[in-house]
């Protein structure tokens, strides 16, 4: 009879698909962002994406070896980190800038909170913020090679101009604006989003209530006026955030409603931000704030025990 009883702590169902399955999925929804980068930015995107991506794994590595713990890269979370956050910069930035950015996501953000899984925010986001605010040359977004960069602002900018032209769709949509490397193609953004939804590595609820939430808000703040709403989506981080990095499993609720929940509060810290602050982004702020709520949300939304008394 003893051979029928086990002890175990959680989990105890497992679906058979390992860390790194998951962490190559995510990097192989961002290659069309990353090809989509290449052609608008040119090379030097290319230069900037591999620092990264190098530096992130190299940190990671040598905090491994200096602290003489198990060896983690195999898990591709560093490289991930490092995509993700060289697709969040501009192609024209410096590669000391992007070094230092990379070594405050993987020393400062994940490793010395003992590594993935443990990590209070998502390290890519934190270190967009922190090079956001540190650099001003993060605010100098590079513009595609085939524009003529004399007569151009990013999006958000000629958006907040009432004066500036607002620009087209088309032009949104395909990634012909200036911006971070990954986020100016809405295209290449949202075939990578369904790749994820096929693959069941995310589910719909963050992304499509962050985006929502940003455009029901900018309907009401631009007059409203459905095509600059419709902009206002399309412009800046928010699809590459909202798909990416929002759904960060460490750092966002498990439950559905708090999915719900973290969507709609990143949508509204985004567009007060946008609106009246004092920089002309606030996806990456709104959704550091919500990392930093998810545990209160978790536990305002968690699934009452069958069973169970109340606290």
């Amino acid at each position: 009879m003893s051979k029928l009883l086990r002890l175990s702590v959680s989990p105890h169902i497992h679906s058979g698909r390992s860390t790194s399955a998951i962490m190559r999925d995510v990097i192989i929804a961002l290659l069309p962002a990353t090809i989509a980068g290449t052609i608008i930015f040119g090379w030097r995107s290319l230069l900037v994406l591999a620092t990264c991506v190098l530096s992130c794994v190299l940190f990671e590595a040598l905090f491994n070896l200096i602290a003489k713990k198990d060896q983690t890269v195999s898990d591709l979370s560093a490289a991930l980190t490092g995509l993700l956050l060289g697709l969040n910069l501009p192609a024209n930035l410096p590669l000391w800038q992007c070094v230092f950015g990379c070594a405050f996501a993987i020393l400062l953000v994940k490793c010395i909170f003992g590594g993935i899984g443990c990590n209070l925010v998502n390290p890519a986001i934190t270190a967009r913020v922190f090079m956001l605010i540190a650099f001003s040359s993060l605010t100098k977004q590079a513009f595609p090679v085939i524009v003529d960069t004399a007569s151009t602002a990013t999006p958000l900018a000629q958006m907040a101009d009432t004066e500036a032209a607002m620009p087209a769709l088309s032009d949104l949509f395909l990634g012909t604006t200036g911006g971070a490397i990954g986020e100016t193609c809405a295209l290449a953004l949202l075939i990578g989003f369904v790749y994820l939804l096929v693959r069941r590595v995310i589910t719909w609820h963050i992304p499509v209530t962050f985006v929502a939430s940003v455009f029901i808000l900018s309907f009401f703040f631009e007059g409203f006026d459905a095509v600059r709403a419709l902009a206002a989506i399309l412009s800046g981080g928010l699809l590459i955030a909202a798909i990416f990095m929002a759904t960060d499993y460490v750092t966002s609720p498990a439950t559905a409603w708090g999915k719900v929940i973290f969507g709609v509060g990143a949508g509204i810290f985004t567009v007060l931000i946008r609106y009246y602050g004092v920089y002309p982004e606030g996806v990456s702020f709104g959704i550091l704030i919500m990392n930093i709520l998810t545990p209160y949300i978790e536990k305002w939304t968690a699934h009452k025990v069958f069973g169970g008394t109340k606290a």
